[in-house]
Parts: C-alpha cells; structure tokens; sequence
C-alpha cells in the first residue's frame, strides 16, 4: 500500500482520535488513558503532539512531553511517549515519520535533548543512543541491568551541548512506576 501521508499537530477536537489510535494500536487502553493524561498535564508543557493522517483517518501519533534534569527548568528536554501507530499501517514508516517530524519541532522550539524508554533495535534508527544510564541520564525510576539499552536519549543541537548528569524527571501524569514497568509488572 502506498502511504499518501499528511503530519500535523494535534488540536482540542483531536482528543478521541487520538485516544482511537492509541487502543487499536496497542489492544487496550493504558497507553490511551496516559496519552489523556499527559495532554492534560500542565507539567508535561511544552509538549509536542502530532498525528499522522492518512486521508481522513487518523493511523498514528506521538506524544514528546516536558522533562527536567535533576527537577531544574532548565535546559529545554523532552521525553517521547508513547509512540503509537494502528495495525494496518504498521510497518510501513509512518512511526518514523511521526519520530523525525517530532525531533524537527523540538529543535525548533530549542529543546537540547529527547529521551525515550522504548525497543532498542527500533529506536536506533532514527538518531536515539542506547544506554543512556551509562552516559549519566537516570531514568526517572531503575530499571534492571538488563534492559538498560531501552532507555536511550538523542541530542537535539548541532554541537554537543554538555548537559549535567543526573535524573530526568517526566510530567506528574508518567511519574508512577507502573509507566516504566513491563505489562507484567516487572522493571524494565
């Protein structure tokens, strides 16, 4: 199938299609109810949310919301959750699509850097460096040796702007464990 796709960011209205992509991608509701939750979170600010239409159906969207390193304001980051795109556009681009527009507004509007928990022979592709623990980012709760390389962060400046080490803080709405566990309530 070939994908005539239009990226734009969300609006007011977009509420329901957005929480529609999230459970059909998924096949239930969580990632919908933080999605919710997150857009309505005025500690998740500045955020940037964007769907992905094809025609007049919306098939993905991202959702990249305020974080802060060590609690302080600045400098500007951004973690990505969640990510979602419906089942019968999987794998054909259209998350990388969401991902590289994504990166592009948090570089216009200055942010220094982009975390995200997530696959770790996905993320890669589109710029996202693998363990970021051990380049000094803690997660905002442990996650187990194992799967340190799910938590990985992207510089967003053309030079290497030297942040502090320390521990990324995510909007009220993602900080409770349960947002950084596995569906089986082990850590990540």
């Amino acid at each position: 199938m070939t994908l005539n796709l239009t990226v734009r960011s969300t609006e007011s209205g977009d509420l329901a299609s957005v929480m529609d992509v999230h459970t059909r991608s998924f096949g239930y509701e969580k990632e919908a109810h933080l999605t919710a939750a997150l857009l309505a979170d005025a500690t998740a600010t500045p955020a940037v949310s964007l769907l992905a239409m094809h025609g007049d159906e919306p098939v993905g969207h991202i959702l990249f919301t305020r974080a802060r390193l060590n609690g302080k304001g600045e400098p500007l980051l951004h973690i990505l959750a969640p990510l979602a795109v419906t089942p019968k556009y999987q794998r054909q681009g259209v998350g990388g699509i969401l991902i590289r527009a994504g990166i592009e507004k948090l570089r216009d509007m200055g942010s220094q850097a982009v975390f995200v928990l997530g696959h770790k022979e996905y993320y890669p592709r589109y710029g996202f460096i693998p363990h970021a623990l051990c380049h000094g980012y803690q997660p905002p709760y442990p996650i187990i040796p194992e799967h340190s390389a799910y938590w990985m962060f992207q510089p967003l400046t053309p030079e290497v702007v030297p942040l502090e080490e320390g521990i990324i803080h995510c909007a009220n709405a993602m900080n409770h464990p349960a947002h950084w566990r596995d569906d089986s309530g082990d850590k990540i």
